[in-house]
């Protein structure tokens, strides 16, 4: 979600875009002779098994959503090593960077209603914010915080990642994140990731309505869609109600993480929420619900992603990520790293969708294309 890391690199931490699903390898196919089953899950319960087998993942569990089948959920490992209680997929979890598709849902809502224009220069909205170093917010615009096209830098690279515990309860104002940014190099790529770009766009709703960007997509978002296990943590470290562990590997074996102040992702990724409520999210903000067509088709307007950062083929919209599929089509959608869980998901032709949790970090490149394969398993599985 937040992490200026690139995607694969082994023992990444913090906040890390891992996004819905990826086409690599191929799908896992129906026996030979055999017709497909549309609505089985094999596929995915096996690939989940196998992130907490081969992989070492402490739980694993993920929710399929099917407008032909229904839903399913399917689940492996523990949701807490210490008391052997078994991972269940309807607990709370950090979501990470798909809190940019909340933001960027908000940031296009208020364009619809011509209270900010996405072609606007960030000075105009923030005057002087971003202006030192060689960056200027006057040449950096709404559009190209949202695509990541801003040519700023993450301040998640500026975290002292070898000592967590010095700072993971501290609280990270929106202004010294930007700071931080500000401080570091220019990046050497045109579309770089950085949890930056939405912070600053949390600002700019804030200063445009008057309110916090956790107000208006709590009033916007979450309230009319009845995401009941969404919400922001504030500088609370603990998550409400039932949810896993989140670990991550050390060298004494696992590391408990789940308490964390998550201000130092704010607007790019603080959210809590559970794999039913973020499918309920990208049905609704796919099927229109949240957008009008015009900005919709400005969201799923996409430029070509780093594959250094995500993978080959992958682009990005604005708060929102497209994945070719080997089953046809591409799907949408979005996911992160915080620490103590990875999430991956989107949604895919015809309407189904499925989000996916790890509460534990992945710590290998083999792990890594376990978890997307196992959302593209899902996607495609019976198809």
């Amino acid at each position: 979600m937040v992490c200026s890391r690139p995607m694969r690199e082994r023992g990444r931490r913090g906040l890390t875009l891992v996004a819905a699903a990826v086409a690599l390898g191929a799908v896992t196919p129906a026996g030979a002779g055999a017709a497909p089953d549309r609505c089985g899950h094999a596929g995915l319960q096996r690939a989940l098994d196998g992130l907490t087998g081969t992989y070492g993942m402490a739980g694993a569990a993920a929710e399929v959503d099917d407008p032909a089948c229904g839903r399913w959920t399917g689940t492996s490992g523990l949701a807490d090593v210490g008391t052997g209680r078994p991972m269940r997929a309807g607990e709370r979890v950090r979501i990470g960077s798909t809190t940019k598709t909340f933001t960027a849902t908000v940031v296009l809502q208020l364009a619809a209603e011509h209270r900010l224009a996405l072609d606007a220069s960030v000075a105009h909205y923030l005057p002087g914010l971003v202006r030192s170093n060689g960056y200027d917010g006057r040449k950096i615009t709404v559009r190209e915080l949202l695509q990541h096209t801003s040519g700023l830098p993450d301040h998640v690279a500026a975290l002292d990642w070898d000592h967590v515990d010095r700072w993971r309860f501290r609280h990270f104002s929106a202004r010294e994140e930007v700071a931080m940014a500000l401080a570091l190099p220019r990046p050497d790529r045109r579309w770089t990731y950085s949890t930056t770009n939405f912070v600053i766009a949390g600002m700019i709703i804030k200063k445009v309505t008057g309110h916090d960007p956790t107000t208006e997509i709590t009033r916007r978002i979450i309230v009319p869609l009845g995401l009941h296990d969404t919400y922001w943590p504030g500088d609370s470290p603990h998550i409400e109600g039932p949810h896993p562990r989140g670990y991550e590997a050390g060298d004494d074996g696992r590391n408990d993480v789940t308490d964390f102040d998550m201000s130092f992702g704010g607007a790019g990724g603080a959210l809590v929420s559970s794999l039913t409520d973020e499918n309920r999210f990208f049905a609704a903000l796919l099927g229109g619900r949240l957008l009008p067509p015009d900005r919709l088709a400005q969201m799923t307007t996409t430029v070509p992603a780093d594959p250094d950062r995500l993978w080959e083929g992958a682009r990005y919209g604005l708060g929102l990520i497209s994945t070719p599929l080997t089953c046809g089509g591409r799907y949408w959608g979005h996911g992160g790293t915080v620490p103590g869980f990875d999430t991956a998901g989107g949604i895919a032709p015809g309407g189904r969708r499925v989000q996916l949790v790890l509460n534990q970090n992945i710590d290998s490149e083999q792990a890594f294309l376990a978890l997307h394969d196992a959302v593209r398993t899902a996607l495609c599985e019976g198809r």
